[in-house]
């Protein structure tokens, strides 16, 4: 299965478990981009809606495309009956938005998915002049807070984190400047999370690599993860910073 895809698989469990982004992040981008009632916003892969909410409340002409169906159907049933709302269910990569023009794309850890000459010459081409490009992602540190179980933890993985293909990264969001863009600019947002055994076990399945995760090292990885958090206390506590960077359209 293709990574992208993996996470329309587990949508009940991805909606109640992946991240929200800091209010503090929402009340800024939404100044600095000037949302408002009348402005195109397009979000690439929205999920299940984890930085949907704050901007489709502010009243803009909003625009999803989500390449998950079971996605899509959850956001369909979250946000359908929204005046401003709309849905494509579709691959950004290869759909044809039809000369549509917006002034504010973005997406919440979703655009490193599209290779990168598609993803900023493609979205530089659909923003209006003067529009704005927002990514934004979360860097999760528990090192900080529990040396001992991060250490505990990195040798579970060491045993038994095998899944089927590796997933590469190397997107480079600052790279965007290298298409047209400019005026980037890099803010960091402070949060905290707290997770119990149970709970943290179903967050890290979530995760794309968790989820490709196949037998005989699945059962034991996870068994092995929620050993060593029970062993450290039974909690996980995180110090995130939510990172946003945004770039515009001359």
């Amino acid at each position: 299965m293709e990574y992208r895809l993996c996470f329309d698989t587990i949508p009940e469990q991805f909606d109640k478990w992946r991240i929200h982004y800091s209010p503090e992040l929402f009340e800024h981008i939404i100044a600095k981009a000037g949302i408002g009632r009348g402005t195109k916003v397009l979000e690439l892969g929205p999920g299940t809606g984890q930085a949907t909410e704050p901007v489709l409340s502010t009243g803009c002409d909003y625009t999803a495309i989500e390449l998950g169906e079971n996605f899509a159907e959850m956001l369909r049933r979250k946000y359908g009956g929204r005046d401003n709302f709309s849905l494509i269910n579709d691959d950004f990569i290869t759909h044809d938005f039809g000369g549509a023009k917006f002034d504010f794309i973005y997406s919440a850890a979703t655009i490193q998915w599209i290779p990168e000459d598609i993803a900023f010459s493609k979205t530089f081409e659909l923003l209006n002049s003067g529009g704005m490009l927002a990514m934004m992602y979360l860097h999760g540190d528990y090192q900080t807070t529990d040396p001992a179980l991060f250490a505990d933890i990195q040798k579970v993985y060491d045993a038994y984190f095998k899944p089927p293909t590796n997933y590469k990264g190397g997107f480079v969001y600052d790279n965007a400047v290298n298409y047209g863009f400019t005026e980037l600019e890099t803010k960091n947002f402070k949060g905290r999370r707290e997770y119990t055994a149970d709970e943290y076990i179903q967050y890290i399945g979530t995760h794309s690599d968790h989820i490709m995760l196949e037998e005989p090292y699945r059962t034991p990885f996870f068994e092995g993860v929620y050993k060593a958090v029970m062993s450290h206390g039974g909690k996980v506590v995180y110090d995130d910073t939510y990172i946003l960077k945004t770039v515009r359209k001359p």
